[in-house]
């Protein structure tokens, strides 16, 4: 009897359950990978307007890091509720503040600001009860006001002096703390002699006396924030802003750079990267006029307007606001930086127009000024680095004044740059 001949059989029988095989364990991966994606994207709701700050999207700058031959990374802090990184300073000071007992439920919280952490303390305060004061200098864009005002804090608008003058913005937002708490102290003492309550008004005792009718009418005294000297804003980026971008990049990180105003963020950021990896490089770039430029390299806060006398106005002479400043407070001592550049006004209108017309970015001074500093240390470091910036605000907050051509115009700052030329690359 002839063999029978199976061999053709077997091979297309074995092949068809391979292929059978193969398409129910693609179906299967992809079913498990589709449901895998679909819930990750379920995420629960936040608890309220608090439980919004932080968190905020890396991304990649795609112009800058095509330019540069570096991948260079913005942390999305415009993206907060608030609008800006000052959030998590307002958040951390005022938890602090609470929990210390130092701002009592129902209280004011003061201060001093250019704008951006005001607007920040004006949005978080009401998610705990407490109200807000603000003092600001005349020459900070008007919105900013607009917006303090539209928050629902009282706006007090002085003109620029030095630190040192008792009428100084951030001075006149601790003594407006310091005259919250006697009018509570007073009424507290007017309740106890008439031997029964006062009758509230919105909340709050009336000022009878309108000892002070730049101030809200308190019950609960005030507390003056003071974000330039309270660790709670180095606290608010060590335990935030610093373990996100670490987690972010899994740690892939060579460089990090920042401007400073208050110190914060430079500071907490740059404190928790090298504590976490030592080769990560923590830069620091200074607009026109500040001193910490100097004090970093050089180890003396000098500036070249002071010593020629052509100093314009205080505390620094630039049109970007909320960076820059002529002393050191806690916070900025406790940075660990490994150097500092400097960048001028120019650049960082030229840099703001740049990113907006190829990145579709339409971000802030400070903002603008941090991707100059990233460009900067990417030439530094040479291509093959990873870089991260802070992208702090947008530029809806600077339209009076970084974005009105004909203020730029007046110092001699339109943009007329078609590429990255401005920062000498072609």
């Amino acid at each position: 009897m002839a063999p029978v001949r199976t061999t053709g059989a077997i091979v297309a029988s074995t092949a068809a359950i391979s292929i059978s095989m193969a398409i129910f364990s693609y179906f299967l991966f992809f079913k498990k990978t589709n449901s895998t994606l679909h819930s990750n994207k379920k995420k629960k709701p936040r608890n309220g307007v608090v439980d919004a700050i932080g968190n905020t999207p890396l991304i990649r700058i795609n112009s800058l890091s095509e330019a540069t031959g570096c991948e260079i990374l913005g942390k999305c802090e415009f993206l907060n509720p608030g609008g800006s990184v000052k959030d998590r300073v307002a958040l951390k000071v005022i938890e602090e503040a609470l929990e210390s007992g130092d701002l009592a439920p129902g209280g004011v919280v003061t201060e001093g600001s250019a704008g951006s952490t005001a607007i920040s303390l004006a949005t978080v305060a009401p998610a705990f009860g407490c109200k807000c004061h603000v003092v600001i200098p005349d020459d900070a864009a008007i919105e900013k006001s607009q917006i303090l005002e539209a928050l629902g804090a009282t706006v007090e608008r002085v003109r620029p002096v030095s630190i040192t003058h008792k009428d100084h913005f951030v001075n006149i937002a601790r003594r407006r703390a310091l005259e919250a708490n006697e009018l509570a102290a007073k009424d507290k003492k007017v309740s106890q002699v008439d031997g029964k309550d006062r009758e509230p008004m919105d909340g709050c005792v009336p000022d009878q006396e309108k000892e002070n009718p730049g101030l809200l009418s308190h019950c609960n005294g005030g507390f003056f924030a003071d974000q330039f000297e309270n660790l709670a804003n180095f606290r608010a980026h060590y335990e935030g802003t610093g373990p996100e971008i670490w987690e972010q990049t899994d740690g892939n990180v060579d460089a990090f750079v920042a401007a400073a105003g208050t110190g914060g963020t430079v500071a907490g950021v740059s404190t928790f990267l090298q504590e976490k990896s030592p080769k990560i490089k923590c830069f620091l770039i200074d607009p026109p006029g500040s001193g910490l430029f100097n004090k970093v390299t050089r180890g003396v806060m000098y500036t070249k307007e002071e010593a020629e006398g052509r100093r314009l106005k205080n505390p620094f002479d630039t049109i970007t606001e909320g960076i820059g400043i002529n002393r050191l407070t806690k916070n900025f001592m406790m940075a660990k930086l490994d150097g500092a550049f400097q960048g001028t006004d120019k650049e960082a209108v030229e840099m703001s127009r740049f990113l907006l017309k190829n990145d579709g970015l339409f971000l802030g001074s400070s903002s603008a000024m941090n991707c100059v500093g990233a460009v900067r240390v990417a030439k530094a470091l040479g291509p093959g680095h990873t870089i991260v910036t802070i992208l702090c605000d947008n530029g809806m907050r600077h339209l009076s004044k970084f974005y009105d051509p004909k203020y730029l115009a007046q110092y001699g700052l339109t943009p007329t740059a078609t590429g990255l030329e401005f920062m000498s690359i072609k």
